[in-house]
C-alpha cells in the first residue's frame, strides 16, 4: 500500500501549499483522494499515470477539495480518454461538474459516473475481489464523509513441498489459495492448513478531513493501519477549530490513541503557520507514531 501526498493544506492554495488531495495504491488500484486546485499538476510531478485513475472520491463541496476535478477531467478528454471514470462525492456534484461542462461545451468522449452519496450512515460504496471502500460520516459545516480503504483477505501461500508430499492436483491450487479444503489424488480430504501458508497481512487506511473532533468515528475506524485526519490548527487555536469545525493536532492524535491505529498522518494544515513541525510535536504528546503530511510526500506500508 503506497500514499501520494499531493496537496496537504487547508483554504487557499500558495507556492508552496497545494489544498487536499492524494492518490492511494491498494493492490493495483489508484484511487484519487479530493481533488482540490492544482491537482493535476501535481499529479505530473508526482508521475503518477492518469489513465490509472479510475476512481475518485471526494469527501465534501469545499473548494479546497474539489476544485481541480473539472480541469482533470477536462484533461482526460484531450488525453482521449476512453476508460470510464466513477467519482463518488456528495450529491449536488454531479451538477456543478455537468454545468461546467455544459456552459464550456467540453463533453468527454469517455462515460463519467457519479455516485452521489447522501446518507449519514456508514455505508459501502465500492468493492471489488481486492478491495473494499466505505464511508466515514464527519461533521463538519457541510456534508462530508471520510473513506475506508480494506484489503480483502490475500490468497494464502502454497507450501509446494507438502503439496507434493499429500498428492494434491494442480487443478486444486486455486482453491487451496483460497483457504478451502480439498481432495487428494486418493480421494483423502487434505486440510488447508496442512499445505498452505498464511497470506499477507491485509491492510487499511481511513482518511478523516475535514471534520471536528468527533468520537463517534472511533467504532468506525478502531485497529486501522493507517490514519489520515486532519489537524488545522495548533492547540492554542482550539477556540477556531470549535468556531470552523475543524480538528487540532492533539484532537487527531486523541483519536487515533481511542481508536487504537498503527499510524497516524496529520495534515489540512492552516497557513497561518511559518512551520508545521510544531503539529507533530503536539500530537507526538499523546500518541507516538505520528508522521506530517508534506506535498509531494510518499509513504509506503
Amino acid at each position: 500500500m503506497k500514499l501520494n501526498i499531493l496537496g496537504c493544506y487547508s483554504a487557499a492554495p500558495r507556492k508552496n501549499a497545494n489544498p487536499t488531495s492524494q492518490v492511494l495504491e491498494i493492490r493495483n488500484h489508484l484511487f484519487l483522494i479530493d481533488c482540490g486546485e492544482g491537482t493535476q499538476v501535481q499529479l505530473r510531478l508526482s508521475k503518477i499515470k492518469f489513465s490509472r485513475i479510475k476512481h475518485i472520491f471526494i469527501s465534501h463541496l469545499h473548494g479546497d477539495h474539489f476544485f481541480g476535478l473539472v480541469g482533470l477531467i477536462s484533461t482526460f478528454k484531450l488525453l482521449t480518454r476512453e476508460t470510464d471514470l466513477h467519482i463518488y462525492g456528495p450529491k449536488g456534484l454531479k451538477e456543478i461538474i455537468s454545468l461546467q461542462m455544459k456552459l464550456s461545451e467540453s463533453w468527454t468522449n469517455y462515460k463519467l459516473i457519479f455516485h452521489e452519496l447522501s446518507s449519514k450512515s456508514p455505508e459501502c460504496i465500492f468493492e471489488d475481489d481486492k478491495v473494499e471502500v466505505h464511508t466515514i460520516p464527519l461533521k463538519h459545516r457541510i456534508y462530508t464523509n471520510g473513506f475506508l480503504f480494506k484489503e480483502k483477505t490475500h490468497p494464502r501461500k502454497l507450501n509446494m513441498t507438502a503439496i507434493a508430499e499429500a498428492k494434491i492436483d494442480f487443478s486444486y491450487f486455486k482453491k487451496l489459495q483460497q483457504g478451502i479444503d480439498v481432495f487428494n489424488d486418493d480421494g483423502k480430504l487434505i486440510k488447508n492448513q496442512a499445505v498452505t501458508f498464511k497470506g499477507k497481512k491485509s491492510l487499511s487506511y481511513a482518511f478523516c478531513s475535514d471534520t471536528m473532533y468527533d468520537e463517534t468515528i472511533i467504532p468506525m475506524i478502531t485497529d486501522v493501519d493507517v490514519l489520515y485526519h486532519e489537524s488545522t490548527f495548533l492547540e492554542k487555536h482550539a477556540k477556531l477549530a470549535i468556531l470552523t469545525k475543524h480538528s487540532t493536532a492533539k484532537q487527531a492524535a486523541r483519536i487515533a490513541k481511542q481508536a487504537d491505529v498503527k499510524k497516524l498522518i496529520i495534515g489540512h494544515y492552516s497557513t497561518r503557520y511559518g512551520s508545521i513541525d510544531e503539529f507533530k510535536l503536539e500530537a507526538k504528546v499523546i500518541f507516538e507514531d505520528v508522521a506530517l503530511a508534506r506535498d509531494g510526500k510518499v509513504f509506503e506500508f
